[in-house]
């Protein structure tokens, strides 16, 4: 089947190249309604620490005022302990116990850090916007309690609070359609090419020729 044979094919059940995606898109877009809608809120944190070391070496010789890459080394290693401390079990256990909650489980956790810096982002997503941010907040303020008693930090100073959100982060409602209605093409399109090669009836002579290798000599005409 060459490229235009194909194009013919399709032109000619063209009906259902539009009914099935359309039909395929409308029942991704009923699922997508059942969907809940997922709040996201975000607060950003700066590690206060001081290592031991650094200070007995500029004590001996002041910085100039670069970044060596020991302070780079040093900036990643404790904000690496710090994300840790934010995603673990203790953290969440007595956040849901200060507010209330038997878990967190029905809430996510998101935590980016930079590579070169001390600035930590944290992200809550979950189905109450209040209790998102006001769960954000609260683990802050528990992983800051913790750090500052096993680890050489003398605080985790929140740069931006957590807000509630205006208004849903998810789901993609219109990316369900999207693919829907794609998936219903590609249906259309494989049920068209399937039923065309299942089909040995030949209709025309083009046809009878090109299965035979021979030309066509003669024509019966139709009667009514």
């Amino acid at each position: 089947m060459t490229l235009f044979d194909l194009i013919g094919l399709l032109r000619k059940h063209l009906l259902l190249l539009i009914i099935l995606p359309v039909l395929a898109g409308g029942i991704a877009f009923a699922y997508a309604r059942t969907l809940p809608n997922v709040y996201s809120t975000s607060t950003t944190m700066y590690v206060l620490s001081r290592n031991s070391e650094l200070e007995r070496q500029e004590e001996a010789a002041p910085s100039s005022g670069a970044v060596t890459s020991q302070e780079l080394t040093f900036s990643s290693m404790i904000t690496g302990d710090v994300e840790t401390i934010i995603n673990s079990s203790r953290v969440k256990e007595n956040v849901a116990s200060r507010l209330g909650l038997n878990s967190l489980a029905g809430y996510s956790f998101a935590v980016e850090k930079g590579t070169s810096s001390r600035v930590i982002s944290l992200t809550v997503s979950g189905r109450d916007p209040e209790m998102c941010a006001t769960i954000a907040n609260a683990v802050v303020e528990e992983a800051n309690s913790i750090a500052s008693q096993i680890m050489q930090i003398q605080a985790i100073n929140v740069i931006d609070l957590a807000k509630v959100p205006g208004g849903p982060s998810g789901p993609n409602r219109q990316r369900y359609v999207m693919i829907g209605a794609a998936a219903g093409l590609f249906a259309a399109v494989a049920i068209i090419i399937v039923r065309d090669l299942l089909d040995t009836r030949v209709r025309n002579g083009k046809e009878a020729e090109e299965i035979i290798g021979a030309p066509v000599v003669g024509h019966y005409p139709e009667f009514d």
